[in-house]
């Protein structure tokens, strides 16, 4: 679904684990209200409830391609029921590629029958938290859904950032050893995108 086919602005937040994407999104959606609809992350929410997370290379794939499926029903229904409201995704479709087994993300697609520039229409703009791992910060925070070591989580900071950063809306927040400032950092370019675009002018 491209942006002319939808009435609601998308806008994900991607990055890293342990990145903080998933506090931005929060508190975003606590300071605006109403006009901000949050669609959580689908991988945690699947694997949190049972969803086997395994290293086979085989399973992975049927891992990513049920999280694909899953991340477009989510944030289509969201989009159904708040139409002229901001979507604000915690991860998005093409996150999977970062995660598939092989190396090329071109796998990803051709498995799924889309392509990178066809997920980007999905979306108006991308905000990149850079994983606090790049600093070499424990990314450990009591979420039982993360489970890579520090050297695992800068390699998918830089393979997601490779993919992220060619949509042409692409908005980078660098790691900070202070993560207020990062967050800060975070909040005000969405807020930015949010005032460059009149959003929370559009009715509910």
């Amino acid at each position: 679904m491209g942006a002319s086919e939808r009435k609601q602005f998308r806008i994900v937040l991607s990055g890293g684990p342990g990145g903080g994407k998933t506090t931005a999104a929060d508190l975003y959606r606590r300071e605006i209200g109403e006009k901000v609809v949050v669609v959580p992350e689908t991988a945690t929410m699947l694997f949190t409830g049972g969803f086997p997370r395994v290293g086979e290379p085989e399973a992975r794939t049927a891992t990513q391609r049920a999280i694909f499926h899953a991340q477009v029903a989510l944030e289509d229904i969201q989009g159904a029921r708040y139409p002229r409201r901001v979507l604000l995704c915690d991860r998005g479709t093409i996150d999977g590629a970062a995660f598939w087994p092989d190396d090329a993300p071109e796998g990803f697609f051709e498995s799924l029958g889309t392509s990178l520039e066809e997920q980007f229409r999905r979306y108006d703009a991308v905000i990149f938290f850079e994983s606090a791992a790049v600093g070499d910060i424990s990314i450990e925070g009591g979420n039982p859904a993360r489970t890579e070591t520090n050297e695992e989580a800068r390699h998918l900071d830089m393979r997601l950032r490779e993919l992220w950063s060619k949509h042409p809306n692409f908005h980078f927040v660098p790691h900070s050893p202070s993560f207020f400032a990062k967050l800060q950092d975070g909040l005000g370019q969405l807020q930015q995108i949010v005032d460059d675009n009149g959003l929370l002018h559009a009715g509910s």
